[in-house]
């Protein structure tokens, strides 16, 4: 079985914001771009368009309605390898296939050493691993370990394509060993979670909670008495004088 690397300083992960993300799968979408082109053995993507669709997915979303009645919300559930501290499917791995690095804390897969036995998938409480069809090996999210530390990058694309690709800004990308950076001052100002702590995993990726719904009655709005008081201008006070115009 592979052992662990001490505790790393730097921890790298992501902080996922469940209160803004739209459930888009722009993540998703990209993330498998990406490695299709780049680090390790294509994804697979069998008859996309057919009844029975077969491939690997290193980024997935859930889709979930919680609360009842007036508390009632849709929550995206983005998941994906969480980068563990005490990562079981490293230690279950019976050729060192799965490996932590010491340096940084990411957990990837030597696709050479892996003989697809699936017993990491098995220890991963969170459903973080799939085997690929195809290649027979088993794939996660490597963090894009590829792009953060690709010198001929733009600094900007320096970060997991599931970041940069964002339209909500709804997942970070930072040293969640760092105290003072800006991904650890988040999850201490939002109240960031651990994904089933039970499981004493210790997770490094963390998560955002929604915030609490702000309630508004209807007398506190009267959109009558918003558009009386609000002059149109510029396009709309256009749009507004040609309605006026058109024949009744």
């Amino acid at each position: 079985m592979t052992s662990l690397p001490p505790a790393s300083d730097v921890k790298l992960g992501l902080v996922i914001d469940l209160d803004i993300c739209v459930g888009c799968h722009a993540c998703v979408v990209n993330c498998k771009e990406w490695n299709t082109a780049g680090y390790g053995a294509p994804l697979a993507d069998s008859n996309p368009y057919g009844k029975n669709p077969s491939g690997s997915w290193l980024n997935r979303i859930h889709t979930f309605e919680a609360g009842h009645g007036a508390e009632a919300k849709v929550v995206h559930f983005p998941k994906s390898c969480l980068h563990c501290e005490d990562a079981p499917c490293v230690t279950v791995c019976p050729t060192g296939a799965s490996y932590k690095r010491a340096e940084d804390g990411i957990v990837l897969v030597n696709e050479d050493h892996c003989i697809g036995c699936g017993l990491c998938a098995w220890a991963c409480p969170y459903g973080a691993r799939e085997m690929d069809p195809a290649e027979g090996v088993m794939k996660k999210c490597t963090l894009c370990v590829d792009r953060i530390y690709n010198t001929h990058l733009e600094e900007e694309d320096r970060i997991p394509a599931c970041v940069r690709t964002c339209p909500t800004s709804a997942r970070h990308f930072g040293d969640l060993g760092d105290p003072e950076s800006e991904v650890s001052q988040l999850v201490a100002a939002r109240g960031g979670f651990d994904l089933m702590p039970e499981q004493g995993t210790k997770p490094v990726n963390k998560y955002l909670p929604p915030r609490p719904r702000q309630s508004v009655t209807a007398d506190e709005v009267d959109l009558v008495a918003m558009a009386k008081k609000t002059t149109p201008g510029g396009f709309w006070k256009w749009l507004d004088q040609s309605l006026d115009r058109l024949p009744g």
